[in-house]
């Protein structure tokens, strides 16, 4: 995190931070560093969180939604800035996000992409500003006003797929998703948050319902019964020879299919439902 806010700094970012009941020095960081920070008494989830700082960003014009591994490059939030001034119409901005093997970050297609198909996950990565079938939440550029219009981030998504669905509803609205390629960052992908026990557990159940949750939103099938009947020998095999890695990743997912198909609440499990 003091990475990420020292960049925003050094870019003229004014910044809010949005903490989720960490444990750590998050909010001593955060504030150390000029940020204004809110304080949530419970983890609210990813979007939640986002849609609430965006809430209380009142004057803001655009707002910049970024993970706190995010590193933006001189002249990145110019640059973005630059590209919402050329192209009024469109809807949604993401930078070239480089991952820390040096690997540029571009996703070729999304489950949910209404256009720009791309079936088979071809990379083609563009060489300059481009339309995109998706942008990745761990950087996003939006006008304030259009994100609230839009109500934000889906309230129902704990964690996954809450990028993939916004970028379906502005494009649902009409209005294009933005690779804008001289916008440069840094992504410290997985670090924005401490290892403990059981996180790849709850990853994976999000990942399983989040993916279930928006297919059947959008019409899609769902995937949940092929979920669980992947992963659920596969966890059950990780058990019998004591691979508790195995039971982690492959019983996640099975328990998140499962209650997907159940018609459980992500929100309930996270104790977010009265």
């Amino acid at each position: 995190m003091p990475d990420c806010l020292a960049a925003l700094t050094r870019e003229g970012v004014r910044t809010l931070v949005v903490d989720n009941a960490s444990r750590d020095a998050s909010v001593a960081v955060a504030r150390a560093h000029g940020a204004h920070v809110i304080r949530n008494a419970r983890n609210e989830g990813y979007g939640r969180a986002n849609t609430l700082g965006v809430r209380a960003a009142e004057g803001a014009s655009h707002v910049l939604i970024l993970n706190p591994d995010l590193i933006l490059q001189p002249g990145a939030a110019a640059a973005l800035m630059a590209a919402a001034r050329e192209w009024p119409d469109a809807g949604l901005f993401a930078p070239r996000i480089h991952e820390p093997d040096g690997r540029f970050f571009y996703q070729p297609r999304s489950l949910l992409a209404p256009y720009l198909a791309n079936p088979k996950g071809v990379r083609a990565l563009p060489e300059g500003d481009a339309c995109a079938p998706f942008l990745s939440g761990a950087c996003l550029m939006i006008e304030r006003a259009f994100f609230l219009d839009l109500g934000g981030f889906d309230e129902n998504i704990f964690l996954f797929y809450e990028d993939d669905d916004l970028c379906r509803r502005v494009t649902d609205a009409g209005r294009a998703l933005v690779h804008v390629h001289g916008a440069v960052a840094l992504h410290g992908r997985g670090r924005s948050s401490a290892p403990e026990p059981g996180r790849v557990f709850r990853t994976r159940w999000h990942q399983a319902w989040s993916r279930a949750y928006v297919s059947r939103k959008y019409g899609l099938p769902s995937p949940s019964l092929g979920m669980l009947m992947t992963n659920a020998p596969k966890a059950l095999l990780s058990a019998l020879v004591l691979r508790r890695a195995g039971v982690e990743r492959y019983g996640g997912s099975a328990i998140g299919a499962w209650a997907a198909l159940r018609g459980a609440s992500a929100l309930a499990r996270e104790g977010l439902v009265p």
